[in-house]
C-alpha cells in the first residue's frame, strides 16, 4: 500500500482531504466511543473526504478497523468494542510525532511496515480519560495534525469536573454545591474524608451524587440517599477514578444546550430538556444509551429562559477556551435560576445523542454538523493560538 502525496492523487489531481476517525480508547466509555464513531463514519460525505478509521483497543493498541458502521451499533443491549472490528489482533497504527510528517504507518510483527498515506485532519471521538482529556490532543499537537474539538487545556479542564467548576466560578457562572475527595486525602485519612462528606450532607441534605471526577456518560455515578449507601458509592466511583466528586441534589429541570463553532464564532443551539426517567433512579448510563431515554427538543421554556441558557452555554464555551463543539448541561432550579452542572467537550454522537438532536432542531442536520466540525478543524492551526 503506497503513500499518497499530501496534495495530489496518483493521477496528479487534487485529492480529497483525508479524515482519520479515532475512537475506542482505554476509558470505561470505550463502547460508547465506538458507537459514536459508527454514526460519524456513516455521516461523513465520502464525495468530499477520504476516511481512515483507527480504533484504540481497551489496552491501548492503535488498530486499523473495518469501515463498517453497522457493526458499531449497540446490539442486544451490548455496546461494541474495537477488538470486534479490528482487522488484526497484532497490527499497530503509528502516527509520526514529527511536525510536518502526516503519514500514517501500519506494522505487523514479521512484516515490512506499510505506509497508509497522509492524514489531513483527525476526528477524535473518544470519551473520557486517555482521549477526551487532552492526552490525545497533546499527541496531535506534537504531530502538527489539525483535529476536531477542544485543545489540550480545554479538554483537560472539560474532563476534570473539579477544575471545570473552579473555572466556571472564576468567570461568574453559577455552579451548585460540591465537594472533592482527592486520592491522597482518601489514602491518608479515609475516615476523615467520610466525615467531610457527612458534614456536606448535613449542610446541603441527602441525597448526594457520588461520581468519578474525571468520567462521563454517567459511568460510575451513584445516587446516595443516606450514610448506609455511601461506602458502596465511593467504591464504585473510585473504581473509575481515584478522585471523587460529591454533589448535592439540585431540585429542578435538567436542561442541555449545544454550542458549535462557526466561522464567525460559537453559537448555541435550541436547548433540550431531559424529563424525569421513571424506569431509572436518575439519568444514568442505561437510561442514556441502552433504554434510549429521550429528551424534549426544543425544551418547553419561555423565550427569556431559552435566550438565557443559550447565553450561558456560549459563556461556558468561552470560559474554558473551547473549540469546535460543547454540550453544556444545566439545572433550571425551582426558583427559576440556571445552574451549570458540566460541559462535555466531545459529547456523544450516537443516533440518540442530544447534541446532534439539538442541532437538528436548530437547522443543522447530522451530516452538515459533521462537515462543519471537520471544516472548522481544517481552518485551525496547531500550536499556540
Amino acid at each position: 500500500m503506497s503513500s499518497l502525496n499530501a496534495s495530489q492523487s496518483p493521477q496528479g489531481q487534487p485529492r480529497k482531504p483525508r479524515v482519520a476517525v479515532v475512537f475506542g480508547g482505554r476509558s470505561s466509555e470505550h463502547g460508547i466511543s465506538v458507537v459514536t464513531a459508527g454514526a460519524v463514519l456513516a455521516a461523513i460525505d465520502r464525495d468530499a473526504y477520504d476516511v481512515l478509521p483507527i480504533g484504540i483497543t481497551a489496552d491501548g493498541r492503535w488498530a486499523l478497523t473495518a469501515d463498517d458502521p453497522a457493526r458499531m451499533a449497540i446490539t442486544d443491549r451490548a455496546v461494541p468494542s474495537v477488538d470486534q472490528i479490528a482487522e488484526s489482533t497484532e497490527g499497530d497504527v503509528v502516527l509520526s510525532v514529527a511536525p510536518g510528517n502526516r503519514e500514517v504507518v501500519y506494522s505487523e510483527p514479521g512484516s515490512v511496515p506499510k505506509a497508509l498515506g497522509d492524514v489531513d485532519v483527525v476526528f477524535p471521538v473518544l470519551h473520557g480519560p486517555y482521549g477526551e482529556d487532552g492526552t490525545l490532543q497533546g499527541l496531535l499537537e506534537l504531530s502538527g495534525l489539525p483535529y476536531v474539538g477542544a485543545g489540550v487545556l480545554a479538554s483537560a479542564v472539560g474532563q476534570d469536573k473539579e477544575y471545570m467548576k473552579r473555572v466556571f466560578t472564576s468567570f461568574g457562572l453559577p455552579v451548585g454545591p460540591y465537594l472533592v475527595i482527592r486520592p491522597r486525602e482518601w489514602e491518608q485519612d479515609e475516615s476523615g474524608a467520610r466525615r467531610r462528606i457527612v458534614d456536606f450532607a448535613s449542610e446541603h441534605g441527602w441525597p448526594l451524587f457520588v461520581k468519578p471526577a474525571r468520567g462521563g456518560s454517567s459511568v460510575g455515578i451513584s445516587k446516595v440517599d443516606g450514610f448506609e449507601g455511601l461506602d458502596e458509592a465511593l467504591d464504585e466511583a473510585r473504581r473509575h477514578d481515584p478522585k471523587v466528586l460529591v454533589e448535592s441534589l439540585l431540585r429542578g429541570r435538567e436542561i442541555e444546550c449545544g454550542v458549535l463553532e462557526f466561522e464567525d464564532g460559537p453559537r448555541a443551539s435550541l436547548p433540550a430538556e431531559i424529563p424525569p426517567v421513571t424506569a431509572h433512579d436518575f439519568y444514568d448510563f442505561e437510561a442514556k444509551y441502552i433504554d434510549s431515554a429521550s429528551g424534549l427538543v426544543p425544551a418547553p421554556l419561555t423565550d427569556e429562559q431559552t435566550a438565557e441558557v443559550r447565553r450561558l452555554a456560549v459563556a461556558a464555551f468561552e470560559a474554558v477556551s473551547c473549540e469546535g463543539l460543547v454540550r453544556a448541561d444545566f439545572f433550571l432550579t425551582e426558583d427559576g435560576a440556571f445552574v451549570i452542572n458540566e460541559i462535555n467537550t466531545m459529547p456523544g454522537f450516537t443516533p440518540i445523542s442530544m447534541f446532534p438532536r439539538m442541532w437538528q432542531e436548530s437547522g443543522v442536520g447530522y451530516a452538515e454538523l459533521v462537515d462543519l466540525l471537520i471544516k472548522a478543524a481544517l481552518r485551525r492551526s496547531t500550536g499556540l493560538r
